[in-house]
């Protein structure tokens, strides 16, 4: 009765998920995570999560703030997403700084003759993380019999950066067309260092902005302490009133859009 009842669950999530178009985005962010979740799974925890920081606000304030409890639900709610897209950005990451001194071995090892499938077997043995587990899927998967334009396809979809869909397309199109793969892989190494370097110079330049918004952000927060300790009476509104927790629980939300506005703006991919 618990498989069949779980089993039922994870179709009423699917079919949501299906219904709200998100089914293959959360399956690729899941990939690229290297979670066995499922898109239904995902949508189980952050439900679960959302009734948790429900109940818990609503427990606290003994059901008088019913918006602060949903609030605090809708924040918790997405924490599960939150964790999911934050292990995927490490695990990109930590691909793409391994990414380029692979792309140099593969290049070595079909200079001293090895074919291409016998490189991407070694890559495993030589590097760890994420960069390892994901050429050992792409060889596993051409070993069972898929072809190389499918895997390195699906590679790419696993770990969505730029190098990877230049590396994909290189390899393609050296296949159909001919050439020196080996050089092409130098060369392109060297482009992805290049591209290491100015994106750190971008982040640099950035920083100040992004300082300018956690400045901007506190600076509330600050000034709503302050209030607490120089006049009690005056800020005691905003905890024991429902209006006042209205308002601040709306004061807050702003914050936070603001900050992410802010964040999204210095933020410059390269």
């Amino acid at each position: 009765m618990i498989g069949a009842s779980a089993e039922v669950r994870g179709r009423l999530a699917a079919g949501l998920l299906e219904l709200m178009r998100l089914n293959e985005a959360a399956e690729r962010l899941l990939e690229t995570a290297a979670l066995k979740w499922g898109a239904a799974g995902l949508l189980h925890r952050s439900v679960a999560a959302f009734l948790a920081g429900f109940a818990l606000v609503t427990l606290l304030t003994h059901n008088t703030a019913p918006l602060a409890a949903v609030a605090a639900g809708g924040v918790a709610g997405l924490l599960p997403l939150g964790y999911v897209r934050r292990r995927s950005r490490q695990r990109v990451a930590e691909f793409e700084k391994q990414f380029p001194d692979c792309l140099e071995f593969i290049s070595r090892s079909m200079r001293a003759g090895h074919a291409f499938s016998v490189a991407l077997e070694m890559v495993p043995r030589e590097y760890t993380g994420s960069l390892a587990s994901e050429f050992q899927r792409a060889f596993e998967e051409q070993n069972l019999g898929q072809s190389l334009e499918v895997v390195l396809r699906k590679m790419s979809q696993r770990v969505p950066t730029m190098d990877v869909q230049f590396f994909v397309s290189a390899v393609l199109l050296q296949r159909r067309t001919g050439g020196n793969l080996a050089e092409l892989l130098d060369k392109l190494a060297q482009l992805v260092r290049e591209r290491f370097k100015l994106r750190a110079r971008v982040r640099a330049v950035s920083a100040q902005g992004l300082m300018s918004g956690r400045i901007l952000a506190s600076i509330p927060i600050a000034v709503g302490l302050l209030m607490f300790v120089v006049n009690p009476q005056y800020a005691r509104f905003f905890v024991d009133d429902p209006v006042g927790r209205e308002l601040l629980g709306v004061a807050l939300g702003l914050q936070f859009l603001g900050y992410l506005v802010i964040r999204k703006i210095v933020t410059i991919e390269v």
